[in-house]
């Protein structure tokens, strides 16, 4: 039995809160169960030099851990340096969020995503995504209200959810207990359209068949629609 009575695909509970940082261009704190991740935007008025030029803008991320996130403490990265993992992760949300928007429509702005995990219970890189992506709407509405931007661009939903094979049995968003002894584990990013944005899956100890990662892309679809009901919730702009 999962915890909660959860069913294989439940989704863990979700809220969203916006505004938390009143310093930032955009700001979401999502809570997906025990997972909760602060995403603050950061609107620059230039772009990295590899576009400069180009009339167009872009979107960026980092992630990082705050030390006591976790069962143990974690160093700060700050002090050891970024780790491979948080490289990896920072570039998926980055990617991620990329699919939101024409970034010819940004004109040349820098929209800097900060993801910081203030309690992890698996999924983090999911919530991410899901509360970056919020946070990305609510700081280009801000650029639109300023007069940055002459109007509201066409915006494509983006959100992220787990899923795994847990004891022979495929089942949606997986906490740390599942995610640790899982003999598969997934993250999908889609798209509001129902497009595949990215796909990570990896066997933990032997190879799986292809009707088990059927199995967990029909409960992340499944799961992913249900996260973009977020996108209709009244207050985002904060």
């Amino acid at each position: 039995m999962r915890n909660g009575h959860r069913p294989a695909n439940g989704l863990r509970p979700v809220s969203i809160e916006y505004g938390v940082q009143p310093h930032a261009d955009g700001s979401v704190l999502i809570r997906m169960g025990q997972t909760h991740v602060l995403c603050g935007v950061t609107v620059e008025d230039r772009v990295p030099p590899f576009l400069k030029d180009r009339d167009q803008g872009w979107i960026t991320a980092e992630y990082g851990m705050l030390p006591c996130a976790t069962h143990s403490r974690g160093r700060r990265e700050a002090i050891s340096g970024l780790s491979g993992r948080t490289h990896e992760i920072q570039r998926l949300i980055g990617r991620s969020l990329r699919m939101m928007v024409d970034l010819q429509l940004l004109g040349e702005h820098t929209l800097r995503v900060d993801c910081d995990v203030l309690n992890a219970d698996g999924g983090t890189r999911c919530a991410s995504i899901t509360g970056g992506a919020l946070a990305v709407r609510m700081a280009i509405w801000k650029m639109v209200a300023q007069g940055h931007l002459a109007a509201m661009p066409p915006l494509l939903p983006v959100a992220a959810v787990s899923a795994g094979v847990v004891g022979g049995q495929p089942v949606l968003d997986l906490e740390y207990d599942e995610d640790s002894s899982a003999d598969v584990d997934a993250n999908f990013v889609m798209s509001g359209d129902g497009r595949w944005i990215e796909v990570q899956t990896t066997a933990e100890g032997a190879p799986f068949r292809p009707e088990l990662f059927t199995a967990m892309a029909l409960l992340a679809t499944e799961g992913v629609r249900r996260l973009f009901m977020l996108w209709e919730q009244d207050g985002f702009r904060g």
